[in-house]
């Protein structure tokens, strides 16, 4: 027979939700603006940048410095499709529609990534996918750093 512990009871009353008055919700705003999503691409396009120059430094090999720079593209580009199109007139009209919006964009950069990976061996001459797979985890972990470094707001008391 299982024994099942009981709920602990609570003598005091939780707080009710208390929503944020127009003022408040205006300074939290201020307080965190949001990250714009062509900051995490114009830090992916600079760390594609940095790793196919130093893949192609440190090898010496020029088809290395490349295939880590395809690799970046192969985050970049459909990241900035992604973003363009979170960013588009349609994608803010009601909560449903930038949901489906980000879920059809989502797949569009999935399937644009797939198609420039299956397109690499045909693109790049003497490709080395240890590089193109470097080029792109190093890029695509590039977004930690644009939150890091993001644009600050305003220090607004509650």
């Amino acid at each position: 027979m299982k024994k099942i512990a009981p709920l602990p009871e609570t003598t005091e009353e939780e707080p009710p939700f208390k929503p944020l008055t127009a003022d408040e919700a205006r300074r939290l705003r201020e307080q965190n603006p949001p990250v714009s999503p062509w900051w995490v691409v114009a830090g992916q396009a600079g760390m594609g940048l940095v790793v196919a120059l130093a893949a192609w430094a440190l090898t010496g090999k020029q088809n290395v410095g490349w295939s880590a720079g395809y690799g970046a593209l192969a985050v970049v580009i459909p990241a900035a499709i992604f973003a363009r199109g979170l960013t588009g007139r349609f994608s803010s009209l009601n909560a449903v529609s930038a949901a489906a919006g980000f879920m059809v964009w989502e797949m569009v950069k999935i399937g644009l990534t797939v198609a420039m990976l299956m397109a690499a061996p045909r693109l790049v001459t003497a490709l080395s996918w240890p590089a193109l797979l470097v080029g792109m985890v190093l890029t695509m972990k590039v977004y930690w750093l644009a939150l890091a470094f993001r644009p600050r707001g305003r220090n607004v008391k509650l």
